[in-house]
């Protein structure tokens, strides 16, 4: 058994997990992930601070291909203002943007399955949770309260870093 075999979530785990609660506007959302540089993060019940769900960049694209999800008002709009924004100077854009609050919110189109795993997890056994859930982040929970974040790109940094190790993750 290789060191890395060994090793558990709680050796590879983001301890500052990043939340957004189940009633933000899209607009919100958006820019938070944006803003934060991340693709998705756990969502917790305004009402009581409880875990609900995940909510992800796919949601978002999901939800926006839909005809339904689409805004007759912003399509092309802010298609024409991200290739403006690239030719002209920032703080001239901002005359450009419409504002309006989204009336569709993170609870509705959020996951509402969460995956998560313990921090003794092994991190062979959280990579097989991936990609059997065809997912990419897995919640770390103690006592239903998050305790960190693991991502594919996580796993992907620990068998950069250990590369003759890497046969943890045979999963053949």
């Amino acid at each position: 058994m290789n060191a890395t075999s060994e090793m558990s979530v709680r050796d590879i785990m983001q301890r500052n997990v990043l939340s957004v609660e189940d009633n933000w506007p899209l607009n919100r959302l958006a820019i938070f992930l944006t803003d934060n540089q991340i693709s998705g993060a756990p969502v917790t019940s305004a009402a009581n601070g409880s875990l609900v769900g995940v909510v992800s960049l796919t949601d978002i694209v999901r939800h926006d291909s839909m005809p339904e999800g689409r805004s007759r008002d912003t399509g092309t709009h802010e298609y024409y203002l991200h290739n403006l924004e690239s030719q002209i100077a920032q703080e001239e854009t901002t005359t450009y943007h419409v504002e309006h609050e989204s009336s569709v919110t993170v609870r509705d189109i959020m996951t509402p399955m969460v995956f998560e795993v313990q921090e003794s997890t092994s991190v062979q056994e959280a990579a097989d949770t991936m990609v059997k859930g065809h997912i990419h982040r897995l919640l770390v929970t103690r006592d239903r309260k998050v305790t960190g974040i693991v991502t594919a790109l996580d796993i992907l940094k620990t068998l950069q870093q250990y590369p003759d190790k890497s046969a943890m993750l045979d999963t053949a």
